[in-house]
């Protein structure tokens, strides 16, 4: 089932199967993750948006339902740049979206957020709780960072979007690669989110990254079963990461809304998007996709400063029924998602990834 290539990853993971949970922030939960632990993969939880503190009792969560491995991802995003005028007409733009939940809009945004690259509080946390793996989205983090986590034990993994991006992260002493295909819900890994994006899909970055760098490469975006794991495998790939496949899980964090749109014809229409959060990323289309489809993006505030108003609208919608202004994110493979408990996804994943290997 494993090829040869990733029987080194399993190894350095202290995994017996390629199959790597996506640490979605807000969705992944310590049940979810230890699930999957259980069961040979690598679970993982999104701790972009925890304070040192929650971080900590999230892993001694996760701990107390399995003493499996546990990959912890960070942000490593650069701070946001406050700009005063531009989130004041960010809010006046959003406001015929409040009026229509009857609410109104904030009266100031603020970076709810902290980047890794300035948090030592979470450092620190991770030095002491010492998670098998530790991985970043967004970019990379400060030398000394890589050292501390490395003396501690920790294997680092960091998404890669192109070749460049990938041989930043060999350069930086990074273990594994993670390729994230334009397909990949959530939000796009770019280093530089006002780069021109090469759009790579998985398939194709991925072979591109194995030939090109010395470290494993984990296949990222699009993949929703077995035979899609078997397909990355054969292009090199040491194993795949799968994230929307778990959305619609019992230990998921999603909504009752989220769930319900995942469910529905809107997972064969997934949007790439800026206006949620201030970064490129890959919703199902709902009420705050619609909105943003014409709005240009030197006009989005700062991520995460742009969250926030996400957020409030969210929560204003979600007041009075209306589930529209949700994160709901998905990736292209969203119609393939299937709700049952983690345990019973990863045994099917296992199946099929058998079968397909035959």
């Amino acid at each position: 089932m494993a090829t040869q290539g990733s029987l080194a990853l399993l190894d350095l993971l202290g995994t017996s199967v390629p199959i790597i949970q996506a640490p979605m922030a807000g969705i992944s939960s310590p049940a979810m993750a230890a699930a999957v632990s259980r069961m040979g993969g690598l679970g993982s939880l999104g701790m972009g948006a925890m304070t040192a503190e929650k971080a900590r009792g999230a892993i001694r969560e996760f701990r107390q339902l399995s003493d499996g491995p546990l990959n912890v991802n960070l942000f490593v995003h650069r701070p946001a740049h406050a700009d005063e005028a531009k989130q004041a007409a960010w809010l006046q733009r959003l406001t015929p979206e409040f009026d229509g939940v009857g609410a109104s809009p904030p009266l100031a945004l603020k970076e709810i957020y902290k980047s890794f690259l300035v948090d030592d509080d979470m450092l620190a946390v991770l030095v002491e709780e010492r998670p098998k793996v530790v991985s970043f989205h967004f970019g990379l983090p400060r030398l000394d960072q890589v050292a501390a986590l490395h003396g501690a034990g920790i294997v680092l993994m960091a998404t890669a979007t192109h070749v460049q991006e990938a041989r930043s992260i060999q350069d930086a002493g990074i273990d594994v690669i993670v390729a994230q295909g334009y397909e990949a819900g959530g939000h796009r890994g770019v280093f530089d989110p006002d780069a021109t994006d090469s759009r790579l899909g998985t398939l194709a970055l991925t072979r591109l990254l194995v030939q090109s760098v010395r470290v494993p490469v984990i296949a990222s975006g699009g993949i929703m079963d077995g035979a899609g794991i078997a397909a990355v495998l054969a292009l090199g790939a040491s194993a795949a990461q799968l994230g929307t496949a778990f959305v619609a899980t019992d230990e998921s964090l999603a909504d009752a809304g989220y769930r319900k749109l995942l469910a529905s014809d809107a997972a064969y229409a997934t949007v790439m998007t800026r206006v949620i959060s201030g970064r490129l990323a890959r919703s199902l289309a709902n009420r705050f996709t619609g909105f943003g489809a014409d709005v240009p993006d030197d006009v989005v505030p700062d991520y995460p400063i742009t969250y926030d108003a996400g957020k409030a609208l969210n929560a204003a919608g979600r007041a009075v029924g209306e589930a529209g202004y949700g994160a709901h994110w998905a990736g292209q493979g969203a119609p393939l998602a299937r709700a049952m408990s983690s345990q019973a996804l990863m045994q099917a994943l296992i199946d099929e990834l058998r079968h397909a290997s035959a």
